[in-house]
């Protein structure tokens, strides 16, 4: 029995581990050519897709070059996919972030006044702020782009999906996580508008904590605290957000867009 995208050419960004690979693994399995971009090739064979191609989404020559080898891979595109994303870069003020952070809970948890203070803004440089906004707001927007060009030069509809986060809602986490996140939903709302008279459906998915590998990143005590404050009581797993995309690129969501669906265990809700 042929799956809900039998036959459909689908792009995915950032496919080469977590989010990313679970989602080029259920558009497959729905019966999806899927093409696995990834900045590392070999994370991108890995993930499993027909067609892995080396990306750099921050590089709008590198996206375009992309899609274009996608579209000539499997004569046509129909789902984009935009689910690059970072949560730090080098010079945005993460270690002493979590210094401070550390410093503070020691305090509390000492029963004294706390003195120490979890600043990242005043210790984040341009190149830090840049660094995260390239890859999660203007790699959706390149992609965007470039894949609406393949879309309206063959005269045919498709859909985005834009992965954004819970903390575009909630505030929870780095300045230019949460800004680039809640930039991804406004730039998700103005396209459906836009793009409805061709054809052309652009929803968002607002994951809430997963279990993926950039959670390695953060300390293991703000983990904890974040699984504790889900109501369901645990990280998200990949193939969880991946359904909820499936369902977005898919005809039973026709009538669907402009629309943000969340999966995060009830921790926040829009």
């Amino acid at each position: 029995m042929a799956g809900r995208l039998h036959g459909r050419g689908a792009i995915v960004t950032g496919a080469g581990r977590g989010i990313g690979r679970a989602i080029v693994e259920r558009l497959t399995a729905e019966g999806a050519q899927v093409a696995a971009l990834d900045l590392n090739l070999d994370d991108a064979r890995g993930s499993g897709g027909a067609l892995a191609i080396r990306c750099d989404v921050s590089d709008s020559a590198s996206v375009a070059a992309a899609v274009r080898e996608a579209r000539t891979a499997f004569g046509r595109l129909d789902i984009a996919v935009n689910n690059a994303g970072i949560g730090a870069a080098p010079g945005d003020g993460s270690e002493p972030f979590y210094a401070g952070m550390a410093e503070r809970n020691a305090q509390i948890a000492a029963g004294t006044k706390p003195t120490a203070f979890a600043d990242q803004l005043i210790h984040m440089e341009d190149a830090g702020w840049r660094g995260v906004m390239a890859v999660n707001l203007d790699g959706a927007f390149f992609l965007a782009r470039e894949f609406v060009r393949v879309l309206a030069a063959d005269e045919a509809g498709g859909t985005i999906v834009n992965i954004s986060s819970t903390s575009a809602q909630s505030g929870e986490g780095s300045p230019h996580y949460c800004a680039s996140k809640a930039a991804v939903i406004g730039l998700t709302r103005q396209l459906a508008r836009e793009l409805a008279p061709r054809g052309i459906r652009v929803n968002a998915v607002a994951p809430g904590p997963t279990d993926t590998p950039i959670m390695q990143s953060i300390p293991a005590e703000w983990i904890t605290s974040m699984e504790a404050a889900v109501p369901l009581g645990r990280l998200a797993r990949p193939a969880e957000i991946a359904a909820a995309v499936a369902y977005l690129a898919s005809d039973d969501a026709s009538f669907v867009t402009g629309s943000v669906l969340v999966a995060n265990g009830g921790s926040c809700f829009f």
